[in-house]
């Protein structure tokens, strides 16, 4: 299999089949555009409970299947926002713990999971949601970024607060709080909301620029109401 990114406002990536038999997953939805040469599977990638879990994990419960009926075939998948595609080699990194909706395709060796927050504060103050995305296994992996990426390596004990919304995803060995922003002041003039995310290295850490809830917070305040 080999891949490109194309475009750069609001990307895709278009991946080529070397072989037949070579397949990519992504959620319901996630396809593009592909060439003849293609066949489409939908079904829960594990099973009923797994497909349930990455509902409350902001993905869809089935995931289409696109396999390579011969070599040389091809097959594209468009972010949903304005932004980047990363692509990670998920066996190089023994896993990250993604939020809700970073996920765009990826290879049949990776496994999407649910991870549940290990604090029960982080889960319902954290942004994220109490549960988050357990990607694991071997192969490639896409991701989505909202605006533009920044990567931190935290060294041990090193810690970044992060504004709810903008962590994209982070490595197993980082660990994940929530702390709430200290000052009434802060809290009811600041802006920022009530709670920040607090994550302590080691390990990367993937941030976006862009918090695509809170953007589409402000186009709200501008609809008309009647």
């Amino acid at each position: 299999m080999q891949y490109k990114l194309i475009g750069t406002t609001m990307p895709a990536v278009e991946v080529l089949f070397d072989q037949a038999g070579e397949a990519m997953f992504t959620q319901s939805g996630g396809m593009a555009w592909m060439s003849d040469g293609v066949s489409m599977d939908t079904n829960t990638h594990g099973g009923v409970l797994k497909g349930i879990g990455r509902m409350f994990a902001g993905e869809s419960m089935f995931m289409a299947h696109y396999t390579a009926e011969r070599p040389g075939a091809t097959i594209a998948f468009a972010s949903t926002v304005a932004g980047e595609i990363l692509p990670v080699n998920v066996g190089q990194t023994g896993g990250l713990i993604c939020q809700k909706g970073a996920f765009l395709c990826a290879e049949p060796a990776v496994n999407l999971n649910i991870a549940f927050t290990k604090k029960i504060s982080s889960g319902f103050f954290g942004g994220e949601g109490f549960i988050l995305q357990d990607i694991s296994g071997q192969g490639m992996v896409f991701l989505e970024i909202d605006g533009d990426k920044v990567i931190k390596e935290l060294a041990p004990g090193e810690v970044i607060k992060v504004d709810t919304g903008n962590v994209v995803a982070f490595e197993r060995s980082v660990a994940y709080d929530v702390e709430m922003v200290k000052g009434l002041k802060n809290i009811f003039l600041g802006g920022e909301g009530l709670f920040l995310t607090k994550l302590t290295g080691p390990g990367k850490v993937i941030l976006q620029t862009q918090n695509i809830n809170e953007f589409a917070g402000r186009i709200a305040r501008m609809i008309p109401s009647k």
